[in-house]
């Protein structure tokens, strides 16, 4: 890993939208479907899916702070899902869709709490925000297939009618922190 860069662990539904919308983060080096919070050591999607392993479905997000904050990345996290659902986004119901942040140092865990105070403060949702804010556990990368999704599969039914519009609220919303295309 590169020196110069930290790690969040975040979750917010399901983790394909997660994934999405971070690899086109301004400062985001890697991200990385995978799961967190469980009793199952190697879990694979079907056991997470069994909603029996404790697990959260994450990303794994390598990012620069020179470039982008872990500030800036929780804004972008509370743009793109429901905060105040627990265990649901959306259709997708059960535990392993929790809203969860994972500190990885206590720098992050003063930054996510001032951050939900803020948010809570102007009263942008409909209820109090239910995110939990737990010490990083140990991250286990899902399964290929998972990772990049939207990128390989953007026909998809889940793709254009749960993804595609949180991409886009993103690419509307912080237009000006997105990664240049290449030609």
């Amino acid at each position: 890993m590169n020196p110069a860069t930290e790690t969040a662990l975040l979750g917010g539904g399901c983790f394909w939208c997660l994934d999405a919308v971070y690899r086109n983060l301004q400062g985001v080096t890697e991200v990385v479907s995978g799961y967190a919070g469980g009793n199952v050591a190697n879990p694979t999607y079907e056991q997470v899916c069994t909603k029996k392993t404790g697990h959260i479905e994450v990303v794994q997000v390598r990012f620069d702070p020179k470039v982008v904050s872990f500030e800036d990345l929780l804004r972008v996290f509370f743009t793109i899902h429901d905060p105040t659902t627990r265990d649901r986004q959306g259709a997708d119901v059960g535990p392993q869709y929790r809203s969860v942040i994972f500190f990885t140092s206590p720098e992050q865990e003063r930054t996510a709490r001032q951050v939900m105070a803020e948010i809570e403060a102007e009263k942008l949702y409909g209820g109090p925000i239910v995110t939990d804010l737990l010490p990083a556990p140990h991250f286990w990368p899902g399964e290929a297939e998972h990772q990049d999704y939207f990128a390989r599969t953007p026909w998809s039914g889940y793709c254009r009618a749960v993804i595609g519009p949180k991409v886009a609220k993103f690419r509307k919303t912080f237009s000006h922190r997105l990664k240049e295309r290449a030609a």
